[in-house]
C-alpha cells in the first residue's frame, strides 16, 4: 500500500474486516466496491488520485473519490471514443486527445498507422505516470514514439490554435472541478478552430440516464458549431447507469463507411457495435429534437 501518512483517504472505509470504495458524488446515489488492496494512492496538485485494486472490476483508476476506469470494463469506453470517430475520417493524420489520463484512448488511437501525430494533454501527471505503471490493463504501458505527452489545461493548450488536428478527442471527467471548462461553449469554439477544414471531434457526453441535461446542452453547443453532429451510445458496466453517450461534432458529413477500418484487437467496437451504435432510445432521440 502506498499513501501519504497511515491514514485511509475518506473515501475508504473498512466494513467487518472488509476494505471498501463509496462514491459519494451524487445526492441519492451511493455505489459501493470491495477492494482487495490499495495499490497507489496519493494527492496531486489537482486531485487525489488512487489506483485500487477491486474484486469485481479488477484495478481501477480513482479521482477524488469516483471511479474513471477499470480493467475489465475501460476498454469498451476507449474503444468507443476513438475507433468511432476514426471511421469517418479515413485521412486523419494529427489527432489530439484532451484529458485521457489513463492512456486508454490514445493506447487504441496508435493502433492506426495513418495517424503521423497524436497530442495528448492531460492536465495531472500524477494520473498517467500511476496508470502507466500501475493500471496496463488500460494503459498498456504507452510509449508509441508518436504520442506526445504534454502535462498542462487542455482549455489553454487549444486556445490560439488553428487548423491543426483532423480529429480532436475530448476524454474528460464529470463536469466538475478541472474538467468543468471541458464542457463550456467557448472551449468548444476553439476546439472548432483548433481543427482542420475537413475535421471532426468527440467528446463524452455523460449519462442519458442521469445527466440528460448535460447531454442536451452538449449536444447543442456542438450543433452551434458544427453542421454534422450525432450522439451514440455504449453500455459501460463501472458508470453509474451502465448507458453512457459520446457526441461527435464534424465539419464533413458523416457518412457512413462501406466497410469499417477498425483493427481487428478490439474487445468491444465491430463493424456491427459501430453501425448500430447511433441507433438512440426514443427518449434521447425525443430530448435531442426537443428545441
Amino acid at each position: 500500500m502506498k499513501h501519504q501518512g497511515n491514514a485511509l483517504p475518506p473515501y475508504l472505509h473498512w466494513d467487518n474486516g472488509e476494505l471498501w470504495l463509496t462514491e459519494d458524488d451524487r445526492d441519492n446515489l451511493k455505489i459501493s466496491y470491495r477492494i482487495k488492496e490499495v495499490i497507489f494512492a496519493e494527492p496531486s496538485e489537482y486531485q487525489h488520485v488512487m489506483i485500487l485494486d477491486s474484486h469485481d472490476f479488477g484495478r481501477m483508476l480513482v479521482l477524488d473519490g469516483v471511479v474513471q476506469t477499470t480493467s475489465i470494463d475501460g476498454h469498451i469506453y476507449n474503444e468507443m471514443i476513438t475507433h468511432v470517430p476514426l471511421q469517418f475520417h479515413p485521412d486523419a493524420k494529427q489527432a489530439l486527445i484532451i484529458g485521457g489520463g489513463d492512456c486508454g484512448a490514445a493506447r487504441e488511437a496508435a493502433k492506426y498507422a495513418r495517424l503521423e501525430t497524436i497530442d495528448m494533454v492531460e492536465i495531472d501527471e500524477k494520473v498517467v505516470r500511476a496508470c502507466k505503471e500501475h493500471l496496463p490493463a488500460v494503459s498498456g504501458n504507452l510509449s508509441d514514439p508518436r504520442v506526445q505527452f504534454i502535462y498542462g489545461d487542455g482549455v489553454a493548450f487549444v486556445q490560439g490554435k488553428e487548423g491543426v488536428y483532423d480529429v480532436v478527442m475530448i476524454d474528460s471527467s464529470d463536469p466538475v472541478g478541472p474538467a468543468e471548462a471541458l464542457f463550456s461553449p467557448e472551449f468548444y469554439t476553439n476546439v472548432h478552430r483548433a481543427l482542420k477544414e475537413d475535421g471532426l471531434m468527440v467528446c463524452q457526453s455523460q449519462s442519458p440516464i442521469f445527466h440528460l441535461d448535460i447531454l442536451t446542452r452538449t449536444y447543442r453547443n456542438i450543433r452551434e458549431l458544427f453542421p454534422h453532429v450525432l450522439v451514440y451510445t455504449a453500455v459501460v458496466p463501472t458508470y453509474p447507469g451502465g448507458l453512457w453517450s459520446f457526441t461527435i461534432g464534424s465539419k464533413r458529413p458523416l457518412d457512413f463507411p462501406a466497410q469499417t477500418a477498425i483493427p481487428n484487437d478490439t474487445k468491444y467496437v465491430n463493424d456491427a457495435v459501430f453501425r448500430q451504435c447511433f441507433a438512440l432510445p426514443e427518449f434521447l432521440r425525443s430530448a435531442l429534437e426537443a428545441k
